[in-house]
């Protein structure tokens, strides 16, 4: 029996979980209750935390193993934790627009894990979209119809010279061009949770270039009137930070945005991303 204590924090998704220190190495029972947190609630919260980069990487194992992001650099000696800062002379903040967490590459993660080092005065909240709600909502018709179809995803335009999140910035290091790095690959645009069995929407506005099999022209009326959709604010919660706080999210479900509210400020999060243990990953996408 573990002391967790989890609350609810809006309809569609999102809990508060008290009871759990995370610099601590928690038992197997208490991993599995969060892991079933996360899964349920599809974005969870904790308060008053204190995690040196070590022990965020070292919670984030225990769900599987670290991503290492292709176009930002991690930490010095520790490649897996990435440093989100945004100074007080950056224009564009990371994460500055609705998107999916890794859905670029040929395995995409399961969740992230960002903790609040550093807050602005005000401003600066996330907001999380639950995809299973989205889908949900969808009339059984248009559930067919996505049902059958896969989506290519890319980093090219986000991460392009051009791209929001190549844009040079005073305390990140990202590639300033990442066309062809990765590559394009495909996946199912209704994702069946591997845990839960429920169905969600597995596209977003940043990495998701067309539909297999269709021109971007035909893709397009689709993927917008879709992005719109999930974004609809009855699928929402909205996360305000203070100094200690985690937010663990599951990016098979989940969309985020960070909030570019606070001009002349600084905030900086540290992130770990948690991939799939090992198994079949999705094809790539066939060249045009």
């Amino acid at each position: 029996m573990t002391n967790l204590n989890i609350r609810r924090v809006a309809g569609a998704l999102g809990a508060e979980i008290t009871g759990v220190d995370l610099s601590k190495d928690l038992a197997d029972e208490t991993i599995a209750e969060i892991r079933r947190a996360l899964v349920e609630h599809q974005v969870i919260f904790f308060r008053d935390q204190d995690l040196t980069p070590e022990r965020q990487a070292a919670f984030g194992r225990r769900f599987g193993p670290l991503n290492i992001h292709p176009y930002v650099s991690g930490m010095a000696g520790q490649p897996e934790v990435m440093e989100i800062i945004k100074e007080p002379s950056d224009r564009i903040n990371f994460g500055g627009g609705w998107h999916s967490d890794m859905s670029f590459l040929r395995t995409p993660s399961i969740g992230s894990i960002l903790y609040a080092v550093e807050l602005p005065e005000y401003g600066g909240d996330t907001l999380f979209a639950s995809q299973a709600a989205a889908y949900d909502a969808l009339s059984d018709g248009l559930k067919a119809t996505l049902d059958g179809l896969n989506a290519v995803h890319s980093a090219s335009r986000e991460y392009a010279a051009t791209g929001a999140s190549a844009q040079k910035r005073g305390s990140m290091q990202v590639a300033a061009e990442a066309d062809g790095y990765v590559g394009e690959y495909v996946h199912p645009m209704v994702l069946t949770h591997p845990e839960t069995g429920r169905k969600a929407l597995y596209v977003n506005p940043a990495f998701t270039m067309k539909i297999e099999g269709w021109k971007t022209s035909e893709s397009k009326a689709l993927l917008e009137y879709l992005f719109q959709h999930s974004r609809y604010e009855a699928f929402t919660c909205r996360f305000a930070w203070a100094k200690g706080s985690v937010a663990f999210w599951d990016n098979r479900s989940v969309w985020h945005f960070a909030l570019n509210d606070y001009p002349g400020q600084r905030r900086h999060m540290r992130r770990v991303t948690v991939d799939p243990w090992p198994q079949a990953a999705s094809v790539p996408a066939a060249a045009e």
